[in-house]
């Protein structure tokens, strides 16, 4: 009888896991803290304390409901660091005879678990039925289109679910409410408080354990309070079902300087490494709009996150790798600025944007796309720096989500694949949806001079220098009849105000660790 080593990964903590689901009696399960994986981008210590603390909090759920599990710890004496070794160490110590494994979320490990399907000790890749699509039911739907347009998409899931569904017809007669979903923040606005989630003595031993050997990444543990284990979880569903949900979607949009959470539900890390299925979140939403606790644009605007934006991205992302990765569209050449490390910045907006991040490796869609986001599009920042970014400092970040919604929608670099047009915007844009300007030494209201907003000059700038492929847009076609309107004198202005911005912005290449850390390795695609 074949005894097979079924490695469970540390964002597949999930009983309904395809790996394990139909496991054999005598089969052993494999989890591993490896040092590879937490060091190929310097992830926030949040992520790190996370996977480690839910990762070991699952190992003990699988023990209780009666599998053999081996745990691999970041410093068992005899820890290869490296996941698939380890693994085949693992099997080979107790016998198995070939290893299965859920599809990960990285095509980095995907690949390299291909290349060893025919070894001597055979690993066989199991599809995720974690989601509401499987990449091939994307490529079936995107196969023969001339542009992959997240609507479509989106009412087709609609449709295939019935969710927010009168029979053939959406709730509420209209696909979309996202018109109703763009209201500033205002200062009569109270927010809720999130629940605080008590730490066992697993959970303190594993964030002890990330601080002993990732004390140099970005963090402290010491506000650490992410769900760890289902119930946590559930916890934090409850929570904004009950206290966020109905204004989530009229506020969604809005950026405060203070507030790093609003009405956001916080709940893409704990969907992202299992603790959470995309259908019982759903779910939950669809019944607040059906007994009248929540409205439908707030309803509709967050099941779209999730079963349309969600899917979505993780579907362009396993049809459109392993080149996806390597477009670079605007050919943005330039390396990330150091203060995205430390915050060490006089622009408000992008200053608090990454001390939240810093503070709680979280940061809303919004502040992603218009703030870090939009900031490292005007720059030039090429794809490679802020993906890495991105994926290293969000407790959320995941390849398969995190790459697609950085190269493709913050930084266009995909060639509209994505999005039809590039989300950039000048400080008007900061401005209207948040209070950060009144306390900025910059104002929005100026283009050039020393008070003005870089945001203003950048943002022509630009528009400028990528007009070549970007003016025979359509839906730029407006804002580039007003560039060409504009006289050549003040155009030369704001060119050198920017120029001037952008030659005594500091940059470091890397990730802006101390110069004595070891161990991060650039990962190749090619």
């Amino acid at each position: 009888m074949s005894k097979p080593l079924l490695l469970v990964l540390g964002d597949q903590l999930s009983l309904s896991l395809t790996a394990i689901k139909d496991a054999p009696p005598n089969a052993v399960v494999a989890m591993c803290e490896v040092a590879d994986e937490a060091r190929y981008v310097p992830h926030h210590i949040h992520k790190i304390g996370l996977f480690m603390a839910a990762m070991r909090h699952f190992a003990q759920t699988l023990r209780d409901k009666g599998f053999q599990v081996h745990y691999s710890r970041i410093d068992d004496a005899d820890n290869t660091q490296s996941l698939l070794n380890e693994a085949e160490r693992i099997a080979k110590q107790y016998g198995c005879d070939q290893i299965r494994v859920t599809r990960p979320g990285e095509w980095r490990l995907w690949n390299d678990i291909t290349a060893r399907k025919d070894a001597a000790l055979p690993w066989t890749l199991l599809e995720d039925e974690r989601f509401f699509t499987t990449p091939d039911d994307f490529a079936s739907w995107a196969r023969g289109r001339k542009q992959l347009r997240l609507e479509y998409f989106y009412r087709e899931q609609r449709k295939r679910t019935g969710l927010l569904m009168e029979g053939d017809a959406p709730a509420g007669g209209k696909w979309n409410f996202d018109h109703d979903n763009r209201e500033p923040i205002s200062a009569a606005l109270s927010f809720p408080a999130l629940p605080q989630h008590s730490q066992d003595e697993l959970t303190r031993e594993a964030l002890r354990d990330a601080q002993h050997h990732f004390s140099e990444h970005m963090g402290s543990l010491d506000n650490f309070n992410l769900p760890v284990t289902r119930r946590q979880a559930l916890v934090d569903l409850k929570h904004f079902i009950d206290h966020g949900l109905a204004d989530f979607g009229r506020y969604q949009d809005a950026i405060s300087d203070i507030e790093p959470f609003l009405y956001h539900s916080r709940l893409s890390a704990a969907l992202n490494i299992g603790l959470l299925t995309p259908h019982e979140v759903c779910e939950a939403a669809e019944q607040q709009y059906h007994i009248g606790k929540a409205p439908i644009n707030a309803v509709e605007g967050f099941i779209r996150q999730i079963l349309g934006w969600r899917e979505y991205v993780r579907g362009l992302y396993w049809t459109q790798m392993p080149s996806y990765k390597q477009q670079n569209g605007l050919s943005a050449k330039r390396d990330l600025p150091k203060f995205y490390w430390d915050g060490n910045t006089d622009m408000r907006c992008l200053q608090r944007a990454i001390q939240m991040t810093i503070d709680n490796s979280y940061a809303h869609h919004i502040q992603r796309l218009m703030v870090t986001g939009n900031f490292a599009l005007l720059c030039g920042v090429k794809p490679e720096a802020l993906c890495d970014w991105y994926l290293a400092v969000y407790a959320d970040a995941c390849e398969w989500v995190e790459l697609p919604n950085t190269l493709g929608m913050v930084l266009h670099a995909d060639g509209g694949l994505m999005g039809s047009k590039p989300y950039c915007a000048s400080g008007k844009y900061i401005d209207k949806m948040s209070d950060h300007c009144q306390h900025c030494r910059y104002t929005p209201k100026q283009v050039t001079g020393p008070n003005a907003c870089p945001l203003n000059s950048l943002y022509w700038h630009f528009l400028e220098t990528n007009a070549e492929q970007l003016n025979r847009n359509p839906r730029m076609r407006l804002i580039y009849g007003s560039l060409s309107r504009m006289k050549e004198e003040k155009r030369e202005a704001i060119r050198q105000q920017a120029e001037q911005f952008l030659s005594t912005l500091e940059t470091r290449p890397g990730y802006g660790l101390p110069s004595h850390t070891q161990g991060y390795q650039k990962e190749s695609y090619q």
